[in-house]
């Protein structure tokens, strides 16, 4: 028997979702280390109990796909054999490399690990929007402010200890901010915040509310908690956003507490074989490092690999991984599509590679294209400069929007790589000096885009 999943709720290990080619199981690790051991034991479960396929999502989940009615009980079985620990409830994100980090400002995993404990004492997680997330974020080069989340929390220096700064509602660049707590009020301050967006309906998520009603709600709600602005970046201004930083980067090699280092590395379109994983954790063991982890823009770290062995590890990942940060593929988002998801049938995934090579003039790293199944947007959620979108056996092509967004043109699948490929020619000769992708496309606009897309004359 399949566990009840509520209506709206993401797919977890508890309660899979059933997709075009099984049933899918999501595990959130919350930035915890596998053991080498426990991962490949991971894989063989995979492989007995579904199809073979393991997939990394957007925001850091690890999905495994192709589960039956018979196999989904002794695949969650199995995972508890395997001693892994999957958090259910309010989703809550830390760091990718939490706690090994040698930057990081606050201990986010104890932080997590308290309003973990908090959540389960109060139950208020049942009260609240299936999707409702936390993010804290321990202030580390390997940060989360690309990961959109109901509440975010990052690190800010403050006078002794390290604050908080507390937004919600979006990325660290949309999210409105709340205010500035300390390491010891923060979960307290997390748990206000929930309650006064439960008071506000069960499917209440954060951007909306704070849309509709303001933040000021909830600013009285935690009004007690926070400090006189310490650790804002004007030193008296609470309410406003920390500096932006650069780009968090999970692909490469990445300096670890002691003398030991992680290197990352990326699943192409957010997907992997089991063998092609079997590989590189075999190739991790040889490295002598300590396990894996999981991180958010469908990337792996190999965690405590020696210095001597991360060039050998690095060049055997790139067989079946992407290692270099530059990689086109990267620029593309793309779902299961058809057979794997029910809802379409586009092959998005399978459309994917050739997509990205024929439109390889315009991933100059300025611009995603986002290829989505259907108009939910499974594969990413924000606005893209390009996105194809599955519409009854066609493709309807989105300029700088959503999935959700009036298409500019409509072409069938077997048109998509000649079209992007003129669109990413004329891109490239009509590039003025300076100019990324993005620039250019918008300088072109729809009308003149359209035309390119379906042949027309310009």
């Amino acid at each position: 028997m399949i566990p009840h999943r509520r209506r709206g709720a993401c797919p977890s290990l508890a309660a899979p979702m059933q997709t075009g080619d099984g049933f899918l199981a999501r595990l959130n690790l919350g930035g915890q280390t596998l053991s080498l051991d426990a991962a490949e034991a991971l894989c063989e479960a995979a492989r007995q109990h579904g199809s073979g396929i393991i997939e990394v999502t957007s925001r850091g989940s690890v999905q495994v796909r192709g589960l039956t009615l018979q196999s989904v009980p002794s695949f969650i079985e199995a995972v508890g054999e395997i001693g892994i620990d999957v958090p259910e409830g309010v989703p809550i994100a830390v760091n990718p490399l939490a706690g090994l980090a040698a930057d990081e400002a606050v201990d986010a995993e104890a932080l997590a690990f308290g309003l973990r404990m908090a959540l389960r004492a109060t139950g208020l997680a049942r009260r609240l929007a299936p999707k409702v997330s936390v993010a804290i974020d321990s202030g580390s080069a390997l940060h989360l402010d690309a990961l959109s989340a109901d509440i975010r929390l990052r690190a800010v220096a403050g006078v002794g200890d390290a604050n908080l700064h507390i937004a919600m509602g979006g990325t660290a660049e949309s999210a409105v901010p709340i205010g500035v707590v300390s390491f010891e009020r923060a979960v307290d301050a997390v748990l206000r915040l929930l309650k006064e967006l439960a008071a506000r309906g069960e499917e209440a998520r954060a951007r909306n509310a704070v849309r509709m009603v303001g933040a000021a709600p909830f600013r009285a709600a935690v009004a007690d908690l926070l400090t006189d602005g310490a650790g804002a970046p004007d030193g008296a201004g609470a309410f406003l956003s920390p500096p932006r930083r650069p780009r968090a980067e999970p692909i490469g090699v990445h300096a670890l507490r002691g003398d030991r280092l992680a290197l990352g590395v990326g699943l192409p379109f957010g997907k992997v074989d089991i063998e092609s994983l079997l590989r590189l954790i075999r190739g991790a063991k040889s490295g002598r490092a300590a396990g894996l982890r999981v991180a958010p823009d469908r990337a792996l770290l190999m965690i405590g690999v020696c210095p001597d062995d991360i060039d050998a590890l690095a060049a055997e990942a790139a067989l079946d991984f992407i290692t270099r940060a530059d990689d086109r593929r990267r620029a593309v988002a793309a779902c299961p599509g058809a057979p794997f998801c029910a809802g379409t049938d586009v092959p998005m995934r399978t459309l994917a590679p050739d997509l990205a090579d024929a439109a390889a003039a315009l991933f100059d790293g300025s611009l995603t294209m986002h290829l989505s199944g259907c108009a939910k947007g499974c594969a990413h959620q924000g606005v893209a400069a390009l996105t194809v979108v599955g519409d009854d056996g066609r493709c309807a092509i989105i300029l700088d929007g959503t999935a959700r967004d009036r298409p500019m043109a409509t072409l069938a699948p077997e048109a998509l790589r000649a079209s992007l490929a003129r669109l990413a020619q004329t891109c490239a000769s009509e590039r003025l000096s300076g100019e990324d992708a993005a620039t250019v496309l918008a300088r072109l606009g729809r009308t003149r885009i359209a035309a390119i897309l379906s042949g027309a004359p310009a």
